[in-house]
């Protein structure tokens, strides 16, 4: 009995041995798992889903089957391509050109010689009831200017007695040349002039500023600025800076001819002209605009050869820095001079008055100075004459020509 139950033992003992090494079978000689790769039945790329979520049979050895591996496979997937545009900001998949630059604004200024509607000017101005007529033929070329700017020597106040079409120094008009001016497209005049303070009767008021102060007044009113004159000297002395199409002009007009007209620490007048006040009154305009433009009123009437004075002060004005010169006072046509790559004009002769017992007298240019954004590029003269009334023409050709080749005598006597 024993025998027959050890038997039965080693038969039990057989049995479990067997049963636990067909259980085991899907372990490695390493203990690891032994995973079973899936076979997928097409050549397409392996489906990305999950897999079922039915719950496995269990095995010994806590491995759940079918083990079947549906995620990436170890060799390297197809790639998918992402641009890397949205990542970074390098230029290089998006090509860049440089932006052209805006070309410079191409300006014309425009100047004139001496305005003076006065004695006989004026006369014809209170007959017509008007100052329009004046400016009929110049008026295109005057408004067609980017900036124009006149130099006017008289007074302009509605309280001035005029004095007829007679000979006198008393130079006066109206608000009515004012008007006109505006009319004909002045935006500035240089008022550092010898007769900007003439006054007649009740103008003379105020310790005889009454005119010179409606003078300006009157300007303003009509939106034409004023240049070299203030209620003192230093507001004389000021820069007016006018920006066109983006570029600051900046104006600056001092006058020598009549020490009545300037200006005192408390008292109103023009800018006097000296080596100090002109070194001054340019630095400061530096400081303000990208071109400065130096007005003075100087030298001796009657004469195209500019003087020791003209000479010495254009010097000065050229070497504190100013960028062109244009000068005024003389009645006549005078020199052109370039000083240090500098163009200095001396003087553009009358534009309006009444000085008809000389030719010459009558004739005088418009200036047009031509600028690509701020570099100055150069300038035309258009020859002018006018009537005893202060009406305008253009030059014919051979009074044009005249008026051009004195100009051109005076300045090759300067080189």
């Amino acid at each position: 009995m024993k025998s027959i139950h050890h038997f039965k033992t080693m038969i039990v003992l057989l049995f479990l041995f067997w049963f636990g090494v067909s259980g085991c079978l899907i372990r490695s000689s390493s203990g690891a798992p032994t995973l079973l790769p899936y076979i997928p039945t097409s050549t397409s790329t392996p489906s990305l889903t999950p897999a079922p979520t039915s719950t496995p049979t269990p095995t010994h050895g806590g491995i759940a089957l079918p083990l079947i591996l549906q995620a990436e496979p170890q060799t390297s997937p197809s790639p998918e391509i992402v641009s890397t545009a949205t990542l970074t900001s390098t230029a290089t998949l998006v090509p860049t050109t440089t932006p052209t630059p805006a070309p410079a604004p191409q300006i014309t200024l425009l100047f004139t010689g001496v305005i003076v509607p006065a004695r006989c000017v004026q006369s014809a101005i209170d007959a017509r009831g008007d100052a329009e007529y004046i400016y009929d033929e110049v008026r295109e070329t005057i408004s067609s200017a980017d900036l124009a700017v006149g130099t006017l020597n008289t007074s302009l106040s509605d309280l001035s007695t005029h004095t007829g079409c007679i000979e006198t120094y008393v130079l006066v008009s109206d608000s009515r040349s004012a008007v006109a001016a505006a009319n004909a497209g002045f935006d500035m005049m240089s008022v550092a002039t010898n007769h900007i303070k003439n006054c007649n009767g009740a103008s003379c008021a105020d310790s005889y500023n009454r005119a010179f102060l409606d003078t300006l007044d009157n300007l303003r009113l009509n939106n034409i600025l004023p240049v070299g004159a203030g209620v003192n000297h230093e507001d004389a002395l000021q820069t007016v800076v006018v920006e066109v199409n983006g570029i600051r002009f900046g104006f600056v007009s001092l006058g020598m001819v009549e020490p009545n007209a300037f200006a005192g620490v408390d008292s109103p007048g023009i800018a006097e002209l000296t080596d100090e006040n002109l070194e001054a009154a340019i630095a400061n305009a530096r400081g303000e605009a990208d071109v400065v433009i130096v007005m003075p009123h100087w030298g001796p009437e009657d004469t195209s050869e500019p003087n020791s004075y003209q000479l010495h002060f254009a010097q000065v004005a050229v070497e504190a820095g100013a960028d062109v010169v244009v000068g005024n006072h003389t009645h006549v046509v005078q020199a052109i001079q370039q000083i240090n790559g500098i163009d200095v004009f001396y003087g553009l002769g009358n534009f309006v008055f009444d000085q008809t017992w000389d030719l010459a007298h009558q004739q005088g240019v418009m200036l047009q100075l031509h600028f690509s954004g701020a570099e100055y590029t150069g300038y035309d003269l258009i020859p002018t004459h006018v009537d005893g009334d202060g009406t305008l023409h253009i030059a014919g050709s051979e009074e044009a020509a005249a008026i051009l080749e004195r100009i051109n005598i005076a300045s090759e006597m300067l080189k």
